[in-house]
Parts: structure tokens; sequence; C-alpha cells
């Protein structure tokens, strides 16, 4: 192991990737859906750390650590492997993970934690990034991987592989989901039964940069995201979230993230943000929600 035996603990978060809409606008010839889609991160995250080891081991902690799959598995170790196999080395680390993020809610966090393993691990493992292309090995891992491992805001095109960063402020948001998944799979299918391609929708032209929520609010409420009937099919209480965001005081935008089920609400600042999420708590406690921030550079 060398110089990695002595290597500190290296502590990282994975943050939540957000669609603040999302346009289907084409499919390929092997059935994958084109997309355009404007996308940012929260303040709020999983968290992984990384410590030199004698074998590859992963232990998973967090208030929403249930519902993962087996551990051999989990997109972590898929990407601790693909990483040591490029890099032509051992495995070898001791991984913790802490899961704050819904399983299968449409905020990336797989795929945030896949990018943030590729970083992690290649710091630790002290991996020459002039030989090794830690964005190749992000799209053999999955669509949104390659976005999470920029960790910048962007617009998305294709599966998710073509990113153009892009400037956006910070943002109060509350994040809301029904403690139910929307399958992206299921989704799509029904997405694609109810022939809903090609609605005249366009991502915001961000001219001029938006400088705070309210502007930011007013140039995506000409966009949308176009798998949210699809998904309210599947999830019914979907629609009653996004029902219950736009009910609520100083809410300024409402919209589902990704495939869903989780979704957002945009608030002008912080107070009414605390005040949004009580009233909200103490109407629907059953609805898992957590108020953050947008972020647009999450970089480490």
């Amino acid at each position: 192991m060398g110089a990695r035996t002595h290597a500190p603990v290296l502590t990282l978060s994975a943050p939540g990737k957000i669609n603040l809409c999302l346009h289907v606008v084409g499919r390929r010839h092997d059935g994958y859906h084109l997309l355009e889609s404007l996308a940012g991160f929260t303040a709020l995250g999983d968290t992984l750390a990384f410590a030199p080891a004698e074998a590859l081991t992963l232990e998973r902690s967090g208030p929403e650590v249930g519902g993962l799959p087996a551990p051999d598995d989990d997109l972590i170790l898929r990407a601790a492997r693909a990483l040591a196999e490029a890099a032509g080395i051992e495995a070898l680390a001791r991984i913790k993970h802490i899961k704050r993020l819904p399983i299968g809610g449409g905020l990336g966090g797989g795929s945030s934690d896949a990018a943030t393993t590729l970083i992690g691990l290649a710091r630790l493992w002290r991996v020459d990034l002039m030989r090794v292309d830690l964005a190749k090995l992000a799209e053999r891992l999955g669509a949104d991987v390659p976005m999470c491992l920029m960790r910048r805001a962007a617009v998305m095109r294709g599966v998710g592989e073509a990113l153009s960063p892009v400037a956006l402020p910070s943002a109060p948001l509350l994040l809301v989901n029904p403690r139910r998944p929307a399958p992206t799979a299921e989704v799509f299918r029904r997405y694609a039964a109810g022939a809903r391609l090609g609605e005249a929708r366009h991502l915001p032209a961000l001219t001029p940069p938006p400088r705070d929520a309210r502007a930011l609010a007013a140039q995506l409420a000409g966009s949308g995201n176009d798998l949210t009937l699809a998904a309210v099919e599947i999830v019914p209480a979907i629609g009653a979230i996004l029902a219950a965001l736009e009910r609520l005081p100083g809410c300024l935008l409402a919209r589902m993230s990704g495939s869903g089920a989780t979704c957002f609400g945009i608030f002008a600042d912080a107070v009414g943000l605390r005040q949004a999420a009580r009233a909200l708590g103490a109407n629907h406690p059953e609805w898992w929600q957590a108020p953050t921030e947008l972020v647009s550079d999450a970089r480490v």
C-alpha cells in the first residue's frame, strides 16, 4: 500500500442533485429518452468517509439507510472497484456511508454517492488523474454520475452525459417526498405510453443570469418537468405534495425533481422557508421533508 497506509480519513459530502426543470426532447434508437434539464445541487446530502484498510469494506448508517440494495450491489462499491481496476491497484479502503437522501427520490443520491467515491478514493489512493479519466468511469456508472462528478450546476443534454456549466443563485428550497419511490424505468414507460413526447417547452435562457430566488423562479416559469404526470399516475401523493407546496405562503415555484418522487418548493428567503416547513410538517407528518438550499457549485 505504501503511502496509502498512513493517509488520513477523508470525509466528503455527496450533495443531492435537483432538476429545476426537465424536458424529454427525443428518443435514441436503443430506446433511451433524450433529455434537456437544468440542474443544480442541494446543501443536503449523504456523507462518505474514506480510510486506508486491508480490504474493501462498506459501513452504512443514517436516517434513510433502510431499503438500500445489498452491499455487493451498492453503486459505491462498484465505483471503488472500477477506479481501482482503471488505476491498476488493489481496492483497499474502509468506506463509511451516512444516508440522508431518500432512496429512489429523484435527487440522484446513488449517483452522487458514486461520484463522491471516485473523488474521495482518487485522493486517498493518490491516483494519477493524467492516466485515469474519472469522467469516463462516471459515464459507465450511470447517467447522472458525470453531473455529480462535476458538482456544478449545468444544463444536461442527451441522456445526461452532455454538460454545460451555468451559474445559479443560492435559493432556499423545501424538499418533500411521499416516502414512496417512483421507479425511474416505470415512469419513463408510463410517459412513453401517454405519447407526451415533444411538448413545446424550452429551458430557461438564464439571460440575464438570475440574481436571486425570485429571478430564478420567474425564469423557470416557462419550463417544467415532462415526467410529472406519469409519476403522479404511479405515485398519486406526488400531486398532493405539489398542490400543498403551491399553497404555502412564500412558495415561488413548486416542481418535481427528476423522475420523482421528491418535489421541491423555491422560497424567497430562509424565514419564509422555515415557516413553510413548520406548517407543512404539522399538516402532513407522514411526508419526508427537508429545508435546505440550492447550491450552484458543490466542488470539493
